[in-house]
């Protein structure tokens, strides 16, 4: 008798579900409650799919593996707690590259975000929600994803830089206009 329970989540069972509903909530909001201008709802919809995207990069495929033929080193030593010195440059790059739009889009979703540090907080904040998803996603599943603190400082990174591009385009009066239209109240 095999004790073993082994099979893949794809990210389109969950992810495409997800992006419907929130696709009808957004209609809803715009033809019956009045609640967004046209650029508003653009802003909100690509937004939408970046972050569904951005999940899909970070959790998917779940390789679901549990049982007798699991991955036997224990889920603690699957997180990197050494920042710098374990840093594999082409995936602190993309790390940082994956969230620059993340950093952008925060002072267009609410005004709060009006301070490196307020994105760079909330980029930290994003971040590690994303490893200790991954962490938990690890130690019930079984699934092979490690969490690691380079993540975190890459990710935050990329956030500010976001920020500080959006913050630099802004001060050009046409782009500045033109992200009035789109930012939300």
């Amino acid at each position: 008798m095999e004790n073993s329970l082994m099979f893949t989540i794809d990210s389109w069972y969950i992810l495409i579900p997800a992006f419907l509903i929130f696709l009808i909530y957004m209609i809803w909001g715009i033809v019956i409650k009045q609640k967004y201008r046209f650029g508003q709802f653009v802003l909100l919809l690509s937004f939408a799919v970046y972050f569904l995207c951005m999940i899909h990069l970070v959790f998917f495929p779940i390789e679901v593996n549990i049982g007798e033929y699991a991955n036997q080193t224990p889920w603690f030593k699957s997180i990197n707690f050494i920042p710098v010195l374990t840093i594999d440059a082409a995936t602190f790059i993309l790390n940082i590259v994956m969230l620059v739009p993340f950093g952008m889009y925060l002072p267009l979703l609410s005004n709060r975000y009006n301070s490196v540090k307020k994105a760079a907080s909330m980029g930290l904040s994003i971040s590690l929600s994303f490893e200790v998803i991954q962490l938990l996603i690890k130690i019930i599943l079984g699934n092979g994803r490690s969490t690691d603190i380079n993540d975190l400082i890459a990710n935050t990174l990329g956030a500010v830089i976001g920020f500080l591009i959006i913050r630099k385009i802004s001060k050009n009066s046409l782009a500045q206009n033109f992200l009035h239209t789109l930012r939300l109240e």
